[in-house]
């Protein structure tokens, strides 16, 4: 089947279902919720559904420990809600897209289950099954989530690897058993009507043979052993030419410590793509060291190159993924962003990176400018990954005050509070007790507010999405970045054949002097986008207000 590239016109929303919208009044959201907002997620122009894991799950970290692949989690509802969805979804134009988690599974999975009855189990070569040394673990491995990476078996005398959390066992993708497993589960969502999928730490899947000892790290030692192992290319290959390849569906991967360079291989187009694009984490990485709970001052000129980087290594061969926000990281308007200009602010940031060339992703709540949370304790929390970190961070002296501070600022709590739809009880996410606490500017915030509002957010976002669809040079025209070593502007151009894009953006509240770049006379463009009315021009330039956008078409 000939490749379609339908995905580069696509805009993708995600949902995150447990906090998008309850339909019984469990205090859970739900797939009937979802169903129910159908209307509202195709006004935003978007064109696909990208859904965070809907399995069955014990939710040792919600839903991305998968107790059954081919079923759906009932606290969300069936397979027969979800076929509504499916069908209501493509009735109205848009696609569906499935997560894929096969690094691990949960250990209440029932290959699980199977491979720790015995060593001579037919499942249990389905996991990392390894005898210890001298009473210590296999290797030195630690894991991203809980302390090591091994987890010991009194019954089996033996230790299983999970990555993750120990209740993430990591699949054996050496095992051929396990890759036809996995290609089966791809085919059971393909042919039920999926469009495609986002893989979960897909370049994790391959560990080096002999798992050695990994170089010591805070967290993660071991990394270097999988996070591009031996076979990785070739499994890669073979779910897209076994399975992918027979059905007109896209992928997107996950993969943490990746680079243009190292993406290429994958998603370089042609004949030995593997996936059609990447979620990479470079320019997450602005406002902290090596993962967001490192925390360090923002910086405009390091997302600034990450995003460049990006855009002018892919162009012309491979695809990229765009996106400032998901269920993995802190919301936006709070890192990059100024809560006191949230509207302005908020605007600036989408036109920032939805002007580039790519597929973007919104995540939930992100069209209305949600912000980050106000928890007053760690019993208040959720996430697995905040609760290790406590761990880590009250073994070097931080106080519980301190702490608490840092899970308001970077925590993947901020983005998982229920979806504010209107500033009546509990945001009208549900008539129930929500599994998790509302933001407390749920009246101000909300979809409400925003839809009776003209200049909103979320009426901009609109707005973007419709320029995006229908302008090619916003689609593929080459990227090019003036004054990269601003700290305060990013400005950047779109080229394709006749049309230009001057896109100028200002990540301050003080007014900084911005000049056209050589070659432009903005009097002579049209400006398309913005997020104050007075955009006077001065000698071919102007004095910004806070956070101001303006995109001109030339």
């Amino acid at each position: 089947m000939a490749k379609n590239d339908w995905y580069k016109k696509m805009t993708v929303y995600q949902i995150w279902t447990r906090s998008f919208c309850d339909s019984n009044g469990d205090g859970i959201g739900d797939l009937p919720g979802v169903l129910s907002k159908l209307d509202y997620i195709k006004s935003l122009g978007v064109d696909a559904i990208w859904f965070s894991p809907i399995y069955p799950t014990p939710n040792a970290d919600y839903g991305y420990d998968i107790s059954d692949y081919k079923n759906i989690n009932s606290e969300y509802g069936t397979l027969d809600d979800f076929k509504k969805i499916l069908d209501g979804a493509h009735e109205r134009g848009m696609k569906v897209i499935m997560d894929l988690v096969v690094n691990h599974t949960s250990d209440e999975h029932e290959w699980f289950k199977q491979s720790a009855q015995s060593k001579d189990n037919p499942y249990h070569d389905y996991y990392f099954w390894r005898k210890g040394k001298d009473k210590k673990p296999p290797n030195n491995w630690l894991s991203m989530f809980e302390g090591n990476a091994w987890e010991y078996n009194e019954k089996l005398d033996e230790y299983y690897l999970h990555i993750f959390a120990k209740k993430q066992p990591d699949l054996n993708m050496d095992n051929p058993k396990v890759r036809e497993e996995v290609k089966d589960i791809m085919r059971f969502w393909l042919d039920m009507g999926v469009d495609g999928f986002r893989e979960d730490v897909i370049t994790f899947i391959s560990k080096d043979e002999g798992l050695p000892n990994g170089i010591p790290l805070p967290v993660g030692t071991g990394i270097e052993h999988y996070k591009h192992g031996p076979h990785l290319d070739e499994y890669l290959s073979e779910f897209r030419h076994d399975v992918l390849d027979n059905y007109d569906c896209f992928t997107v991967g996950e993969a943490p410590m990746m680079t243009p360079e190292t993406a290429l291989p994958f998603i370089g187009e042609g004949e030995n793509q593997k996936l059609d694009m990447m979620f990479h984490f470079q320019h997450m990485e602005a406002d902290n060291m090596i993962n967001d709970w490192i925390k360090m001052p923002f910086s405009l000129v390091k997302l600034k190159h990450a995003f460049s980087n990006w855009q002018n290594k892919l162009y012309g061969k491979a695809w990229n993924a765009l996106y400032i926000e998901n269920h993995d990281h802190a919301r936006i308007i709070n890192r990059y962003g100024n809560v006191n200009y949230r509207t302005e602010s908020g605007k600036m940031l989408a036109a920032m990176y939805m002007l580039q060339c790519g597929t973007p992703f919104i995540y939930q709540g992100q069209e209305i400018g949600m912000t980050n949370m106000n928890l007053k304790s760690v019993t208040e929390c959720k996430d697995v990954s905040t609760f290790n970190n406590e761990r880590v961070f009250k073994k070097l002296g931080m106080s519980d005050k301190a702490f608490m501070k840092l899970v308001n600022s970077v925590s993947r709590e901020n983005s998982r509070t229920p979806v504010q739809w209107n500033s009546e009880n509990n945001a009208g996410f549900t008539s129930g007790t929500p599994w998790f606490k509302i933001n407390d500017n749920y009246k101000e915030v909300n979809v409400e507010n925003e839809e009776n509002d003209p200049n909103s957010l979320l009426n901009f976002y609109r707005k973007l999405i419709k320029f995006r669809k229908e302008n090619d040079v916003v689609l593929y025209g080459k990227y090019k970045e003036f004054y990269p070593m601003s700290n305060s502007l990013y400005v950047y151009e779109r080229k394709y054949r006749d049309s230009k894009l001057l896109v100028i953006c200002s990540f301050k509240e003080k007014s900084v002097r911005f000049k056209a770049p050589e070659g432009y006379d903005l009097s002579k463009g049209e400006l398309v986008l913005n997020n104050y009315s007075d955009n006077k021009i001065v000698n071919n330039g102007f004095m910004t207000k806070p956070y101001e956008v303006r995109v001109y078409l030339f």
